[in-house]
């Protein structure tokens, strides 16, 4: 019976994906025959209550989409996404994932051990804006994580700017970001409460020449004001804007 069970799981579920007790208990093992699982080697044990089949490695998106269920707003964010979408410059062989998220939470060591990555729970938009406006699976991969859209990644890379990410990467990445939704980016520029990213997007948008520039600065006319921004970075440097 309980050889049965394991072979039924292995049948109807994925492999290289996590389980959580929840999973195991639809197809009737519980936690002590979970234990007793792994005990024999039919189950390894990632953390408390997640587990996978012995000898599998784990799968990237997968391991995001189980997180995505335990952590509110989870998704995979700035320069991340900018390179998930095609805009990128050289990319490490282990390049840290970005992720972004709504609730303070620590990602488990499970998944950090096999994916580098640095999670986030900046406020950069305020509370009229949908939650998930700008979040969705790339194209190519519909039963994937969610992912910023370029326009929403792009503020979440620029209000890095000086803290995490490297100024000058982030203005070489954006020269490549020639094609965006106006539109949606104008949405997410009224909405978004980080002056930085705001006056970093129009400035480069137009020192740059990209073509999203004009509608940029309209939609943030409010928060460009008359005079220069001064501001000192996290870094140490500081950065210097025309109005």
């Amino acid at each position: 019976m309980t050889n049965s069970l394991i072979k039924s799981l292995q049948i109807s579920e994925p492999r290289g994906f996590p389980l959580d007790s929840a999973t195991l208990r639809r197809h009737g093992v519980s936690s002590a025959l979970a234990h007793d699982y792994v005990k024999s080697g039919w189950l390894e044990r990632l953390g408390r209550g997640v587990f996978m089949f012995a000898g599998d490695a784990l799968k990237r998106d997968p391991s995001l989409r189980f997180l995505e269920r335990k952590t509110p707003g989870l998704h995979v964010a700035a320069k991340t996404a900018l390179t998930w979408h095609g805009f990128q410059q050289n990319v490490a062989h282990r390049e840290t994932l970005i992720l972004w998220g709504t609730h303070r939470s620590a990602l488990p060591s499970w998944f950090l051990d096999r994916f580098p990555a640095r999670y986030s729970t900046a406020r950069l938009f305020d509370d009229e804006l949908p939650s998930d406006l700008g979040l969705a699976p790339l194209p190519e991969s519909p039963d994937g994580p969610r992912v910023s859209t370029p326009e929403r990644a792009l503020l979440e890379m620029l209000s890095e700017v000086g803290v995490h990410q490297q100024l000058e990467e982030a203005r070489n990445i954006m020269e490549s970001v020639r094609q965006l939704r106006s539109r949606q980016l104008a949405v997410l520029l009224t909405h978004c409460r980080m002056i930085k990213a705001i006056r970093l997007c129009v400035t480069w948008a137009e020192e740059l020449d990209l073509p999203w520039a004009a509608k940029a600065r309209d939609a943030a006319a409010d928060h460009m004001g008359s005079s220069r921004w001064v501001k000192s970075l996290k870094d140490g440097s500081t950065l210097i804007l025309k109005p």
